[in-house]
């Protein structure tokens, strides 16, 4: 059984729908947690409330207020690759996440996650992710240090304020590979949740995701890209590619859902954060950072 070294912290609803505990709700927001593990975890201290008081099994429902708890799995896979740290000052921090590491707990992983490994290596307890990359995704991350100047950042993505550049790999057939280079492509279109609720579709309906993709380069069938996303729509680059006909390279979610392997990483997505672009919002320094990674296919290697 593996625990989690920090807290993860849930604010408990502002109208009470029915729960007459704390248990009681907690129960019903995890369904897949059986409920005698929701009371295993309170005996032993390890549910409270964030100024530190433990609840007990008859603790009452109280709305708004904040609840700590430490998730658990029973066996969490190790990510064998190692991260990097591009840049930090007083405020930001900028990691390069490798291929099959979560940037935040989930799933089955409360440890192993780029948000631990910085924490264990840099003692910033207060650092959190400004943005997410897929499980499946490498590259930059920006991640604010610093709680006073937290929410500048935030309004970066917020508001389209950071420039997000993508490099990818996909297969072409032979009329896409005869076509000039550079090709430049602009896809528009709808994004919804689709089933099961991972997974996300293009549907008909008011466009609400954005991208420029470029074909760069083609050798022996297979295709370097960079992707500029200008909306930020869960799986928005995996769709866009899949709807040109060239999914990304070894994608497990389109255009055919595969089954769940954690201790594989033999074939990592293809699909590279290559470069995080913006303008400081306390300096208004012009602000440009790139992965360290490169996207490993031998016939682009050189």
């Amino acid at each position: 059984m593996t625990i989690a070294s920090h807290a993860s912290e849930i604010t408990l609803p502002a109208i009470n729908q029915g729960w007459p505990t704390v248990l009681a709700f907690l129960i019903t927001q995890f369904p897949r947690i059986p409920p005698d593990v929701w009371q295993a975890r309170i005996q032993a201290g390890k549910v409270h409330w964030y100024q530190g008081e433990c609840i007990s099994e008859l603790t009452p429902f109280l709305p708004s207020r904040r609840l700590c708890y430490y998730r658990e799995v029973v066996a969490e896979p190790k990510i064998p690759f190692a991260h990097g740290i591009i840049y930090q000052d007083e405020h930001i921090l900028v990691a390069d996440k490798p291929h099959f590491l979560p940037v935040t707990p989930g799933g089955d992983f409360v440890n192993e996650c780029l948000l631990q490994r910085l924490k264990n290596e840099t003692g910033l307890t207060e650092l959190v992710p400004v943005h997410r990359l897929d499980r499946d995704t490498a590259g930059l991350v920006l991640f604010s240090k610093n709680t006073q100047s937290r929410a500048a950042y935030y309004q970066l993505f917020s508001q389209g304020q950071i420039a997000k550049t993508y490099q990818a790999l996909a297969r072409v057939d032979a009329q896409m590979a005869a076509l000039p280079l550079p090709k430049q492509w602009q896809l528009t279109n709808r994004i919804e949740k689709a089933e099961p609720r991972f997974l996300n579709a293009i549907v008909a309906g008011e466009a609400n995701a954005h991208s420029t993709i470029e074909l760069l380069q083609v050798s022996q069938g297979m295709g370097l890209f960079r992707l500029t996303p200008h909306t930020g729509k869960t799986h928005q680059l995996r769709l866009h590619m899949q709807s040109l006909g060239c999914p990304i390279l070894h994608d497990a979610y389109y255009p055919t859902l595969k089954p769940k392997n954690t201790s594989d990483f033999s074939q990592p997505l293809q699909l590279l954060a290559a470069e995080l672009s913006f303008t400081d919002p306390l300096t208004g320094a012009a602000r440009q950072f790139n992965s360290a990674q490169q996207l490993q296919i031998p016939s682009l290697s050189h």
